[in-house]
């Protein structure tokens, strides 16, 4: 069975809206879209690249896909040439018209549309995609989440966990990472079972 592996850049305080570019996603007045871009470096640039290895499907919300949509298309090599070669899937509640090459939306039943990319797929990547990722968190729909935590805080804005989620154990699977401008990168597997609790004073 394929692995759904989400991959998210958040600020320190969980922000993960718009970190590409000001258009990005200015919802709710964001005045900080393109955070990300003055502590992006090439150590960051080696691990997003690393961490493609073997990603044979790319699965996306509706907004994350016209942006990549309007941009991957356009460009040559690397990145470019594995997103324009893979099959792309775009998870909405609206009718699309789908015009990069390879695309095709979910049906409505999102679990049994998940269930057809696992046996269709090994190495299925969720890039960005804040507001679908909500609901593979909500439903623990995933078996890997990637974070790079970059060391601003920026207080509002869209979270990681803006909705909050079901008690969930992770595990490290990676050492953690960081970059000379101070990205860190944690990268961790979906566990069975809730979360233990205990008692500090006995110990």
């Amino acid at each position: 069975m394929g692995l759904i592996q989400i991959d998210l850049f958040t600020t320190l305080d969980g922000v993960a809206q718009a970190p590409g570019g000001p258009e990005e996603d200015p919802a709710d007045g964001f005045a900080f879209g393109g955070w990300q871009a003055p502590l992006f470096d090439d150590a960051v640039g080696e691990q997003v690249e690393s961490g493609m290895v073997g990603m044979d499907a790319l699965l996306l919300g509706r907004r994350t896909y016209d942006i990549f949509a309007g941009y991957w298309p356009y460009q040559d090599g690397g990145i470019a040439q594995l997103f324009n070669r893979i099959p792309k899937y775009v998870a909405s509640r609206q009718a699309l018209n789908l015009e990069w090459d390879g695309s095709s939306q979910l049906g409505p039943d999102v679990v049994a549309a998940l269930q057809v990319l696992r046996d269709k797929h090994e190495h299925i990547h969720v890039i960005g995609s804040l507001d679908f990722v909500q609901t593979l968190f909500a439903e623990r729909l995933f078996d890997r989440l990637t974070l790079w935590v970059y060391p601003i805080l920026l207080g509002g804005g869209k979270k990681v966990f803006a909705d909050g989620v079901i008690p969930t154990n992770l595990r490290l699977i990676e050492p953690v990472v960081a970059s000379p401008k101070g990205a860190v990168m944690q990268r961790y597997a979906l566990v069975e079972g809730t979360p233990g609790v205990g008692d500090m004073t006995a110990l």
